[in-house]
């Protein structure tokens, strides 16, 4: 298993953009463990949670933050296929995440790593319109819906989702679960979305998921207006637009 030494080793030529010296690096790893699943949790998972933190807090450019993020991302491209797949386990998930390459790479990673428990994964990645999310939930009808790094900028449009997929009763009984990004920083803010489960890391997410329930459906309001309010929005979203 990788240690928090082989990580360090791997940030210096990840953040240089050597890409032949992470492949080498990655490839001398491989060859110590019987299982590659190690490496995305204990390698890759933090090296792009470091370099999503180097870049918020400005001490890395947006140069070495795409250079990173594309070789973490080639990386798990050519291990996706070394990973060992248990048995279907009848539980399907809908992935979907905000634009961008480190956003996408994270989800991918969910993916992949929900795809070797069994799962039966259909990833869309981001600038997915909120409307053919909606279509998905309800064409695939899958047990999970995960929405991977949201942006602050984004928070309102996941509401809005969120929202949609639970006034529409597309599939009343699937959860929707919220993970990285913004939500991982802000406590409390996956409840202000109406989000059922929230985890902060792809291992995470698999066990929260293995033991979530079947949603229970809401039932339906007597006497309720038809005319929608129009929210307030809570505290944390607000502070979550301006983060």
């Amino acid at each position: 298993m990788p240690s928090s030494f082989v990580v360090e080793r791997y940030m210096t030529p990840l953040l240089a953009g050597n890409r032949a010296a992470c492949r080498q690096l990655v490839k001398e790893q491989l060859a110590r463990t019987d299982d590659p699943l190690t490496l995305y949790h204990e390698l890759l998972w933090p090296a792009m949670e470091r370099v999503e933190k180097l870049y918020r807090a400005d001490r890395i450019n947006a140069a070495s933050e795409n250079m990173a993020t594309r070789i973490n991302r080639s990386i798990a491209d050519q291990l996706q296929i070394n990973l060992i797949t248990q048995e279907p386990n009848g539980k399907r998930i809908l992935i979907t995440c905000a634009p961008g390459e480190p956003e996408e790479l994270g989800a991918q990673m969910c993916a992949d790593l929900f795809e070797t428990e069994g799962w039966e994964v259909y990833f869309v990645g981001g600038g997915v319109p909120n409307d053919e999310i909606l279509s998905l939930a309800g064409h695939l009808r899958p047990d999970i819906l995960l929405i991977f790094g949201t942006r602050p900028s984004g928070v309102p449009a996941i509401r809005q989702l969120v929202d949609l997929i639970r006034e529409i009763g597309v599939n009343p009984t699937m959860n929707i679960m919220v993970s990285g990004g913004v939500f991982n920083r802000a406590d409390g803010l996956w409840k202000e979305v109406n989000a059922d489960v929230f985890a902060k890391t792809a291992k995470q997410a698999i066990a929260v998921a293995e033991t979530a329930l079947p949603r229970r459906p809401e039932p339906p309001k007597k006497g309720s207006a038809k005319k929608r309010r129009r929210r307030r929005r809570p505290p944390l979203l607000v502070a979550a637009e301006s983060d």
